[in-house]
């Protein structure tokens, strides 16, 4: 059980003292420091003030080494969001770090998908996938990058590594914005979201290109969400023929209108 170990972290981040905790949960500092050194075991009604004050359920204070997560996962506890997998299994969203303490970007190319959707939980398999860092990204978010397939989402080119923020919150999911959404039965896809969770529970997934039509996914099909941030390809985008059809025209229209002109100035 972690819980003394766990009550004690929580108070140093939140910068508090013994004196202090024990004030807000009406309790003796000399109760509260038997608890965080293990020489007092709590009951239901004490467990319940702790999960209450902190904003964490008993599950996680109890079988969660928070010790053992990085500084974005125990943000993400700290800010309610937890996701319970099959049973009592805890799991908040598996990350590296570097040796600077900061969250790399680690890469699912497409070799890696299909493992992806089955360890994307893991924090052994997500330790295995390369890491790395760019420097014009936020420090205070998450991002994943992602290889992408097909045709789907041309212009952006076939095998384009797509880098992705990490969405805590679904509810928050843009319309007409793209996002990478591991699905249950489908695995990674890559669409622009038309978000009607509160209206249907389901999101609308739209592709860039016209020939794919769009399609419903319930969000119980739904494993993660990270938002476009920007991608990478070593493909040159193929000019945009239509523009260039009607640049044209609109030149031709131009010089007729400069004739008719010449012939009335005449």
């Amino acid at each position: 059980m972690y819980f003394q170990n766990n009550i004690k972290l929580l108070r140093k981040r939140k910068g508090r003292t013994q004196d202090e905790v024990a004030f807000a949960l009406e309790m003796k500092r000399s109760t509260l420091s038997g608890y965080e050194n293990g020489v007092a075991q709590p009951n239901l009604n004490t467990l319940m003030q702790f999960s209450e004050y902190y904003g964490i359920t008993i599950d996680v204070l109890v079988k969660l080494d928070l010790s053992t997560l990085s500084e974005f996962q125990l943000k993400q506890l700290e800010s309610g969001v937890e996701t319970f997998l099959s049973g009592s299994q805890l799991r908040v969203l598996a990350t590296t770090v570097g040796e600077d303490n900061e969250e790399n970007i680690e890469l699912v190319n497409e070799k890696a998908k299909a493992g992806y959707a089955a360890g994307y939980a893991d924090p052994d398999y997500i330790k295995v996938l390369p890491t790395f860092k760019l420097p014009f990204l936020s420090k205070q978010k998450k991002y994943r990058t992602f290889q992408i397939s097909g045709d789907s989402m041309l212009p952006i080119p076939d095998g384009s590594y797509v880098t992705c923020e990490y969405v805590q919150d679904w509810n928050f999911i843009r319309s007409h914005h793209a996002y990478v959404v591991l699905t249950k039965e489908e695995g990674v896809v890559f669409k622009v979201l038309e978000n009607k969770i509160k209206e249907s529970g389901k999101l609308v997934l739209h592709s860039l290109n016209s020939h794919y039509l769009p399609y419903e996914l319930e969000v119980d099909e739904i494993k993660e969400v990270w938002k476009f941030v920007n991608y990478i390809s070593s493909e040159v985008p193929e000019s945009n023929k239509e523009k260039d059809r009607l640049a044209e025209e609109v030149q031709q229209l131009k010089q007729q209108v400069k004739a008719i002109q010449m012939k009335l100035n005449l």
